[in-house]
Parts: structure tokens; sequence; C-alpha cells
């Protein structure tokens, strides 16, 4: 039965210090996260122990609730309503880490921070990212059958309009999450989509509409929030309202122009060109090692840091020709939870958790598995990353013989992935390559975890 959102929400705010001690709440696809003034009141232990949580991951950035998709949507908007209720709002909407850095400045280290931060503008996208990219997909197909003529050039529009201004909403969410003003900073970076830009030279050449794409859309938003903060200190109160949003637009507006547009530019191409050398000239070692190291980013969180070159490579290539290695990841995950499944078949309560993640799983939602499965049993995480090394060295392979394989968009993976495929050699190369992996990282995963993933005490139990 389904654990009511209400509960669940008083029960996490009971064992997180309490409201008064959360600084900011937010969601990303499956975890509840929560900035907290004092990391010390939280009881992780706690946390894990209640109905429906699968797990938690705590530093000095907050904590991280993972309740799964669907059910973090309710269980965090309860959360922001109890804390409403008992705290006093905060002067501007905090990120999700707001709070927490500054209480524990030691524990929460300055790469890790700015990955979140990262990683806080580019979450709140992948809904749209995910509903577009499902969008063109159906599109390109009836465009290669010829289906229904009248109707593409509509759904072309519907799936495209978001990506061509995703500039504006990268530019707002990063204002929001560094502390300026969301409209200066979606107003900067939309200079960078702006057709108009077509007419202005920089660096001895005419400018690209969209150059830079997301990473000079962050870049000017950055800035942006650099220049207004530095004109709130300065311009007297009578005058802010007039002078500063102009000179924050002016300058950063001209900046970027002149140079973060270039530079982004340059940096986009490198990201493109980075991507298919790796994949041509060292194809299955690459997914080898991408595909083993992705469950260790997404048990710290850290995987949302990766969306910023997932979106570049989309606007470049219309592809991202990483995520399908990473999603190998999720079939190592499932493969050893099967071996587990069979292995301790007197296990009743980790059977149980398996029958109940094991869907979840095979759509990518790796949390439940992960938490639940692998990682309290210790060994079969290893081996599931063995089978998401092999999955990933599989796709690796065909992409060095020339076979690219892409998603475009992310958010999405295992077989919930199948309708975002593309690939140089059409979308039915591409499901073919993609389902080869996932049958490998299956069964590497299970066949590693069923010979190496128990320890002689496992074993003399499962055949008790």
């Amino acid at each position: 039965m389904r654990n009511d959102p209400a509960s669940t929400a008083a029960a996490v705010l009971a064992r997180a210090g309490g409201p008064g001690n959360v600084t900011s709440v937010a969601h990303c696809m499956t975890r509840l996260r929560l900035g907290v003034a004092d990391p010390a009141a939280v009881d992780a232990e706690g946390l894990r122990a209640l109905p429906g949580v699968l797990g938690v991951v705590t530093d000095g950035a907050g904590v991280q609730i993972v309740l799964g998709p669907g059910v973090v949507e309710e269980v965090t908007a309860r959360t922001e309503a109890l804390v409403r209720e008992t705290a006093p709002a905060p002067a501007r909407p905090a990120g999700p880490d707001d709070g927490a850095e500054a209480a524990n400045p030691r524990e929460a280290t300055p790469v890790k921070a700015l990955l979140r931060r990262v990683a806080n503008v580019f979450v709140p996208l992948i809904p749209a990212l995910i509903g577009c990219g499902v969008l063109a997909g159906l599109n390109g197909l009836l465009l290669n059958a010829g289906l229904l003529p009248a109707l593409t050039p509509a759904l072309t529009a519907v799936a495209s309009g978001f990506m061509a201004l995703i500039a504006v909403f990268v530019g707002h969410n990063t204002a929001k999450e560094f502390g300026g003003t969301p409209v200066l900073g979606g107003a900067v970076a939309a200079v960078v989509v702006y057709p108009g830009v077509a007419k202005v030279t920089a660096f001895g050449v005419h400018l690209v509409p969209g150059q830079g794409g997301v990473l000079g859309a962050l870049a000017a938003a950055l800035l942006a929030t650099r220049v207004e903060k530095w004109c709130r200190g300065r311009v007297p109160g009578a005058l802010d309202v007039l002078l500063t949003p102009t000179v924050t637009v002016l300058v950063s507006g001209l900046v970027t122009l002149y140079g973060l547009m270039y530079a982004a530019g340059v940096v986009a191409a490198a990201i493109g060109a980075a991507a298919d050398w790796l994949l041509a000239t060292t194809g299955p070692a690459a997914g080898l090692v991408l595909g083993g190291l992705f469950l260790p980013l997404v048990m710290l969180g850290l995987h949302q840091a990766l969306i910023p070159i997932h979106t570049t490579l989309i606007a470049q290539q219309g592809y991202t020709v990483l995520l399908p290695l990473l999603a190998m990841a999720g079939a190592g995950q499932v493969g050893a939870a099967l071996a587990v499944y069979v292995r301790l078949r007197h296990d009743v309560s980790l059977r149980t958790t398996i029958r109940s993640a094991l869907p979840a799983g095979l759509l990518g939602v790796g949390e439940p598995l992960i938490y639940g499965v692998s990682l309290p049993l210790g060994r079969p995480f290893v081996t599931a990353c063995a089978g998401g090394a092999a999955g990933g060295a599989f796709v690796g392979f065909f992409a060095m013989l020339g076979d690219k394989v892409g998603a475009t968009a992310i958010g999405p993976s295992g077989w919930a992935l199948f309708p975002l495929l593309a690939g140089n050699h059409g979308p039915g190369t591409a499901a073919a390559v993609y389902g080869g992996g996932l049958l490998t990282g299956y069964a590497v995963g299970f066949a590693a975890t069923y010979l190496f993933g128990f320890t002689s005490r496992s074993r003399a139990a499962a055949s008790a």
C-alpha cells in the first residue's frame, strides 16, 4: 500500500531537525533535497528507516532523501507546505544547497558544492527535455514514414520551441540559484539565441545565434548576477530600480556578445569533438569506464552535473552519445538484483524489495535497487558496476565501428530510453545496438553477482 505523502513529509521533517532546521526544499526526479542549517541535527538512520524511503545521502550540502519518481513530487509539495506553516519564508527562493554550505564550509568541498549548484540549474528543465525529446522522436518517425504530413510541421514547432529558447530558461535558473534576479539572468541569456546577433562581429567573425548554447547562457547569467550584486551595493536606493537592471543588462550583454559567446562556442565545439574522438578511437574502453563508474555518481547524487554536457551535445549534434553509455549502469544493476533474487531465495524481505524495485530499475530508475539491494549487501554493488562496464563497452565498440547511438533528450534510461534513441544510421540501428548493450549489462551483472557477489556466509545462508 502506498504511503501517505503528508505523513511521510511530517516524518521526514521531524528527523531532519524540524521545520526550523530546513533552509530550502527542492527535488529532482527521485530525490527530496533539503538544505539544513544544522546538519548535526539530522537523524540519517531514522530517515533511512522510514517506510517509503529508499535511501539517504548526507554531506555538508544538506540531505537527499530518495523516494522514487512520482512520490517525490507529492512529498516535496507537502514538505514545502509544512515548512511554510511553521517557519518564515526566506527573502528569496533558496536553492537546495543554501544555508548548508555556509553552516558547514569544511564538509562541502568547493567542487562538490559547485557541481550541485550547476545541477540545480538544469534539473528543473528535465521534464521539458523529456517531453520535447519524445515528441521530436515521434515526429522523426512520422517524417521518415511519410505519415501525417499536415501534422509534422506542428509537431516540429512544439518539439523544437523549448530547445530553441533553452538558453533563456538556463539563464533564469542560474540567476535564481546564485542569488540574482531570475528575470535579469534570463534577459541576458536571451542575447545568446537572439537572431540579431548574426550582425555582430567578435574576434573578426560574425556570431551565430545560439553560439555557445547553454554554456554561454550559464556564463552570461553568472556574470549578470555578479554585476547586479555589485550595483546593489553601490547605487543609491532611489535610483536602484532604474540603474541596477540597466547596468546589469548592458554590461553583461556586451560582455556576452564580445567575449562569452565566442569562448563558450569554442568550449562547446571542443566537447562535441572530444566525445566523437573518444568513441571513434577508444570506444570499448570509453564505454567500459563510463558505464562502470556511473552508479557511484548516482549514489552520490553527482550525476546531474553531467546535464550541461548532455544538453550541449543535443544542441550541437541532435543527440547525446554519452547517455546510452551511462545508461548501461542501470542494466548492470538489474542483472545484479536478479542474481541476488535467485541466490538468496530464503530472504523473503529482500526478495520482496527486489520485486517491487525491479520495474523501476528496468525503466532506468536505479536508486531503489541501489539503496534497497546492492549497496547494503556490498559486493553486488561492485558486480553491478561490472555489468554496467560490459554494457558500456558493447555500445562503445559499435560506436568505434561507426554506429553511433545517442539520446535526443535526457532523464529516462533503461527501456524508457528507446523512444528517445537516434543515431547516424537511423533509429532502428540505434535501438538494436542499445538493446544489445542492455542485454550484455543484464547478463554480465547477473553472472558476476551470482559467481562473485556473495561472501561464504551469505552463500551458506542462501543454501540453508
